[in-house]
This record gives C-alpha cells, structure tokens and sequence, in this order.
C-alpha cells in the first residue's frame, strides 16, 4: 500500500509540474489580413526560384558552367540560399540574355545567302541577275 501511495504521489507531482509547465504565459498570437498581393508574391518568388533551380540543373547550362570554372552543385546550392529579392533579380537577368539571334540578323543572313547563291549561279550563267559579270 506504502508503493502504491509513493507512486500515486510520484505521478501527482509529475502531472502539477506540466500543469504548472502548460500554464505560462506564451506569446500572444498575432492575426491579421493577409492581402491578395501578398500571396502572389509569395507565389511569384516560388515559382521564379524553381525555375532558377530548373535552368541550373539543365545539362547544358552545367557543361557552360564547368568551362568556365564553376561546379554546378555550388552554383546550385548558392542559388537555394539566395533571397527572394536576388532570386527576382537573376532570374530578370536569365530572361534578358539572348537565346540566339535576332530575327533582323536572321533576315540579313538569308538576304546575303541569296545574293551569293544568285552571284554564284550567275557566273555559272545559269541566271542573267548581274549582266556585269558577264
């Protein structure tokens, strides 16, 4: 009977330690609107910061990476622990880049194409295009 009531004792205590323990005063909690440009952003940043991550994990981005020097993983890991404000600004970068040519260098390419391909065959005398050349 002694153990039973030493026990009962033992878990009496036990039991006013966490009432007393959950019984503090914590920090109020703090509410309040949430606007819809808020989430958006938040939206935004997470999206943009995948693609970030999507564009360095690309193989060809990673061969650039290395002859130039810099390890992929690094780059990448650099990249995760970048602020939202730096991940907006290099991905505004990474949109700017050219991905080829302009469709003006395109045109002019073609257009001197033809005028060697017309040059070419007027010497052969298949075309009169250029009656100097004759």
């Amino acid at each position: 009977m002694r153990q039973l009531n030493n026990a009962i004792r033992a878990v009496a205590r036990l039991m006013a330690a966490v009432m007393v323990i959950v019984s503090l005063p914590l920090g109020a909690a703090q509410a309040g609107m949430v606007s819809t440009d808020q989430v958006i952003d938040s939206v935004a940043v997470a999206d943009t910061r995948a693609w970030v991550m999507d564009f360095l994990a690309r193989d060809d981005v990673r061969q650039q990476m290395e002859a130039l020097g810099v390890d992929g993983d690094e780059a990448a890991a650099r990249a995760a622990n970048m602020t939202d404000a730096e991940v907006m600004q290099l991905a505004g970068q990474l949109e700017q880049l050219p991905a080829g040519q302009s469709a003006a260098g395109a045109v002019l390419g073609l257009f001197v194409v033809i005028l060697i391909i017309l040059f070419v065959t007027d010497i052969l005398g298949l075309t009169s295009v250029y009656p100097g050349l004759k």
